[in-house]
């Protein structure tokens, strides 16, 4: 519900990933920005696959290092768990030495329309126009 009403980007990933959630957050960041001097609104949001680590003060800090326009949500991990159920988010903890883990996770973004409908995607190494191209047309269809 609370996804109900603005169109929004969902990114699930989480602050200790080396790659693929630094990449694809300031990809997304600029993307909000130059979509913004288009005259479109997105919300953006960063919903933690590792709420154990990623507290609201981690998640703050982190996204501090982008330009703001990505909101950060975690919470107890009961609640993360169904919410990256129900949207079928793919979560794989691989542990490392000195009892450290990483994530594998779905690294796509998903765009929701106002109504809370998955729409499309945005793939991980899908190039910065073709992105841009369809996020103008998810934008254009829910105007």
């Amino acid at each position: 519900k609370a996804l109900q009403g603005i169109p929004v980007a969902l990114f699930f990933g989480f602050t200790h990933c080396p790659d693929i959630c630094p990449t694809t957050l300031w990809n997304l960041s600029n993307y909000l920005n130059t979509l913004s001097q288009e005259g479109f609104a997105l919300a953006g949001f960063f919903i933690t696959v590792d709420p154990l680590r990623d507290t609201p003060e981690v998640l703050n800090g982190h996204l501090a290092n982008f330009d703001g326009t990505i909101t950060g949500i975690t919470g107890p991990t009961d609640e993360i768990e169904k919410f990256l159920k129900n949207w079928r988010v793919y979560k794989k903890i691989v542990p490392l030495e000195d009892k450290d883990y990483t994530i594998d996770h779905t690294a796509s973004v998903y765009l929701i329309d106002a109504k809370g409908i998955l729409r499309e995607t945005l793939k991980y190494q899908e190039s910065h126009e073709e992105s841009l191209l369809k996020l103008r047309r998810f934008l254009a269809a829910n105007r």
